[in-house]
């Protein structure tokens, strides 16, 4: 397998593409990370077939993760696409359980809407872990998007800071809250799914683009809940760091 991604100086990071690697683990599919630099994806998306997705004003937009898979030759884009193909074409250990699909893409949804009202906060830090070209594009790129200066995204000590670490907060406890509506030891009681791989990939996204102290903040929330969440499901797919 072949999942494409995007280096920093951290090197695994983004959430979507960890979803990828998560569910490859998993299944047992080898696989060898193909990175790409943010300014190349677009020609280098185009160069393999990958399906675009669209800005706004209709114009394509290409984006990763990406999944060329050598066995079938298909080229899959965007994380649920993937682990939906993967679940079709290797059904062996899988992580939908029967009738849940629709649930779990309802769970994936609301995700990330609870990440849009911090995004500027995560956007700041996602900037310090990249290098060169990458780094020059991801600052353009989200500068003229919302028409500010990165340095007025989210300033340390100001109230958009302090209003970002309250979402984020709530996004945590209202994750929680849907947690516990299950007994056991994964959000579908005693059944690992991807819904565990979707909330496991958000922690690992943080742990690694927030500073030391941010991260150990939300490492204390809830009696340490997080920090177990990534570490269970890494061992229960396997994950090699």
């Amino acid at each position: 397998m072949l999942p494409y991604g995007i280096p920093s100086t951290v090197g695994h990071w983004y959430h979507s593409a960890t979803r990828t690697r998560f569910v490859l683990s998993y299944k047992g599919l080898p696989f060898q990370i193909d990175w790409v630099e943010l300014p190349d994806i677009a020609p280098r998306m185009k160069e393999i077939g990958a399906s675009p997705g669209k800005h706004p004003d209709g114009s394509d937009h290409y984006t990763l993760p990406v999944l060329r898979d050598p066995n079938t030759g298909a080229v899959v884009t965007d994380s649920w696409d993937i682990a939906v193909y993967l679940e079709n074409t290797y059904p062996e250990k899988p992580i939908f359980p029967k009738d849940t699909k629709g649930l779990i893409r309802a769970f994936n949804t609301a995700e990330v809407d609870q990440i849009v009202p911090i995004r500027k906060f995560l956007f700041l830090r996602a900037r310090e872990i990249f290098t060169g070209r990458s780094a020059e594009y991801f600052t353009t790129t989200r500068e003229k998007y919302f028409n500010q200066k990165f340095e007025e995204f989210s300033p340390e000590g100001s109230p958009e800071r302090d209003q970002h670490w309250s979402s984020l907060e709530k996004a945590f406890t209202t994750t929680k809250m849907w947690c516990n509506q299950s007994d056991g030891k994964w959000f579908m009681g005693n059944i690992f799914s991807y819904v565990d791989i979707l909330a496991a990939a958000r922690v690992f996204w943080l742990k690694k683009i927030l500073h030391d102290d941010e991260w150990k903040r939300i490492a204390r929330w809830h009696d340490g809940m997080w920090e177990r969440v990534l570490v269970d499901v890494e061992r229960e797919c396997k994950v090699v760091q």
